[in-house]
């Protein structure tokens, strides 16, 4: 062989798969897929060969799992995928039924044999190949079953077919000769935690090309399976664009609250993440509210991903018409059990489409219930996955975070995530003459000088009203002030 040979890559119409597969599937490869039952196997065989059937490339679907072909067809029809013109034109479905009843894996093959060689498909899916093995096993030996995996792929490969061979087998548990010889391995689970149900997948194998590492979660909806790729934070020298390292300059944005740029020292610089941390009712929604508005006043679109409340209570005109308006998209899921990688990927999607420079998420504390009791036990880590995806992408990142006031306690996130961002603001508040008052500071602007004030601050009609410092008194983010200088009296204007 003089030449390199180059493969071809299929696109696989399943949103997700071909970008964990690392661009495509390879053709005339010879592939599994596993997992155990209503993990979606049949689904995303017949979403593949519906994607990729034509009239000049037909596919065979060989069905062996003691059931007629029309009976599952009644519920593959279900999805929006499933393209009935398709169905004997493109598609041909062939039942071996009667041969593995009788037992023998030499006519077996010689159905599937005669059907290749009749029709010349493209594309070649069983379904299910346990059952056609476990057949093999009670007639033959593990010898016969190897035999027989070898002369079916043997078979497929000869004819230059794109393949796939569907069961319950496991890669892990299940060794078996025909992972050996496979191309390529789409092993599918599902996990039941709680009263909460995940489906994931792995690429295992796929020879010839870089797959994504690690378990991605999918979702079955009416347009059949969506797989959402997990973010990978990648070093410096192989640096993705979905998660390369932070696109920072030395601009500084405004935060729309007056005195907070000052606070904050000349504004945000652009690119970095911000978490706002304070009780309920402190006014961190409100804040990140005029963080977006202000971005649209200077021509910059935004993106907010909500969990805490619907956003039309929220700054309902405020929200709502900046939507409208097109110069802000809005992620306002009340589902649950989401997984990480599907909120990323639903703000990767709006960040692009508008071109969003400015992110706000409302809250962090809504956003861990929203994701399914598994994706609980990691979050900090995937929270650190989130943001570095961000940042690669060069947004400025708002998040919020619920603080239950514990008063003597100076912490700034219930997840130990401050040390992720690269500015902490936190709200407090302190009760002064029995009455409650709230004061807010800049913790931190990493790589850049702030104010160490501690401003009492307002809510009003306008938003957020910030005061001047307040002075000669310490344990202010205790809750309970202590007159340093007793004579004087703790202000109660803002003046």
């Amino acid at each position: 062989m003089s030449e390199p040979v180059t493969l071809h890559r299929l696109a696989t119409g399943v949103p997700g798969l071909d970008a964990i597969l690392g661009g495509g599937l390879p053709e005339y490869a010879f592939n599994l897929v596993t997992g155990p039952p209503g993990s979606g196997k049949t689904t995303l065989a017949h979403q593949l060969m519906f994607a990729l059937a034509t009239p000049e490339q037909p596919a065979l679907f060989f069905t062996a799992l003691g059931e007629p072909p029309w009976k599952m067809l009644r519920y593959q029809q279900q999805f929006s995928f499933f393209a009935l013109d398709k169905v004997g034109s493109s598609v041909h479905f062939i039942d071996l039924g009667t041969e593995l009843a009788q037992g023998d894996f030499e006519q077996v093959l010689a159905r599937i044999t005669a059907e290749v060689k009749a029709r010349s498909p493209a594309f070649v899916f069983v379904d299910s190949f346990r059952s056609v093995l476990a057949e093999v096993h009670r007639q033959d030996s593990n010898i016969g079953m190897r035999r027989f995996t070898q002369q079916l792929g043997a078979l497929l490969a000869g004819w230059q077919t794109t393949s796939f061979l569907i069961g319950e087998y496991s890669p892990q548990t299940d060794p078996h000769p025909v992972f050996t010889i496979a191309d390529g391995i789409l092993a599918l689970d599902q996990s039941v935690q709680r009263n909460s149900m995940v489906r994931k997948i792995q690429v295992m194998k796929m020879r010839g090309q870089a797959t994504s590492p690690g378990v991605h979660t999918l979702r079955i909806t009416a347009g059949g399976l969506t797989i959402f790729p997990s973010a990978v934070v990648h070093d410096d020298n192989h640096a993705a664009p979905q998660a390369s390292t932070p696109v920072r300059t030395e601009t500084r944005i405004p935060m729309g609250v007056p005195l907070l740029d000052a606070m904050l020292g000349g504004g945000l610089p652009a690119g970095y993440s911000l978490l706002v941390a304070g009780p309920s009712g402190s006014g961190k929604t409100i804040l990140a509210t005029a963080f977006l508005q202000e971005g649209v006043r200077l021509g910059e679109a935004g993106v907010i991903v909500a969990f805490e409340q619907t956003p039309s209570r929220s700054r309902t005109h405020t929200i709502d018409d900046m939507v409208r308006a097109g110069c802000l998209g809005l992620i306002n899921t009340r589902l649950m059990d989401l997984s990480v990688d599907e909120i990323v990927q639903q703000m990767v999607h709006s960040i692009t489409s508008l071109r969003a420079t400015r992110v706000v998420i409302d809250s962090l504390s809504g956003f861990e219930l929203a994701v399914a009791p598994t994706f609980r036990e990691d979050f900090r880590e995937s929270l650190y996955r989130m943001v570095a995806v961000l940042s690669g992408m060069g947004v400025t990142v708002l998040m919020t975070s619920e603080l239950e006031d514990r008063y003597t306690d100076l912490r700034f996130s219930p997840y130990g995530s401050a040390f992720l961002t690269d500015a902490i603001i936190v709200q407090r508040y302190i009760e002064v003459d029995s009455s409650l008052q709230r004061v807010m500071a800049v913790v931190k602007v990493r790589g850049s000088p702030h104010s160490n004030d501690i401003r009492r601050y307002e809510i009003t009609d306008e938003g957020i009203a910030i005061g001047k410092p307040v002075l000669h008194y310490e344990g202010l983010l205790g809750g309970r002030p202590v007159h340093t200088q007793p004579h004087l009296p703790l202000p109660r204007n803002m003046a």
